[in-house]
């Protein structure tokens, strides 16, 4: 409170300058945009997102198919390899020689990945498109809507970086300003620096 006030009355200070009154002008526009239009951005973003994404999913789930694969062959691992990021993932799956019939009736074989105990003979699923050809899972909506949040979380956060750095802007000019309005000013002094007569 006591802040406001002493922006009240700062109104009628004599040492006010005009970049003074524009620098405090940019520092309400831009927190007056942070606070209501950043955030209206970042629902709007999110908004578009999501309806984007639940309908891919909706297209993704009406054109991959879940089947079921039959292992033929385990396939040995691939060599070791140092980095530990790639290794874990290499860990989680097995690859192996699968057999599997597509949604229209086509015989398929190649190599998946499968689980780590994966044996011969052993049924596990598939994600296909309409031709039996492997495919990722499908998006569900779950992960549709943290996409979505995510973007109108950044598109927001973007907004505000913006309007900041407009704001970063304005006030690097007028300090630009101030600084040679101080260099003329001193430039007079300095002409009547240190004489008797200066003020008469």
């Amino acid at each position: 409170m006591r802040k406001i006030w002493g922006l009240w009355r700062w109104r009628r200070n004599p040492l006010r300058r005009r970049t003074d009154v524009v620098e405090a002008c940019a520092a309400l526009i831009a927190a007056s945009l942070i606070l209501l239009v950043a955030p209206a951005v970042g629902w709007a973003s999110g908004s578009l997102a999501h309806g984007a994404l639940v309908k891919a999913a909706r297209e993704q789930r009406a054109e991959r198919h879940l089947l079921s694969a039959t292992v033929v062959k385990v396939l040995p691992h691939p060599p070791i390899d140092s980095d530990p990021e790639t290794a874990s993932a290499r860990d989680a799956h097995r690859r192996v020689l699968a057999r599997w019939t597509g949604p229209d009736g086509s015989k398929h074989e190649g190599t998946l990945g499968a689980h780590p105990g994966a044996d011969p003979g052993e049924r596990f699923r598939i994600w296909t498109d309409d031709r039996g050809r492997p495919v990722g899972r499908p998006l569900d909506t779950a992960t549709a809507a943290t996409h979505a949040v995510l973007a109108g979380i950044g598109a927001a956060g973007a907004t505000a970086v913006l309007v900041d750095g407009a704001r970063r802007l304005v006030v690097w000019q007028l300090m630009r300003r101030r600084y040679v309005q101080w260099d003329i000013a001193w430039e007079r002094a300095g002409q009547d620096w240190g004489r008797a007569d200066a003020d008469s």
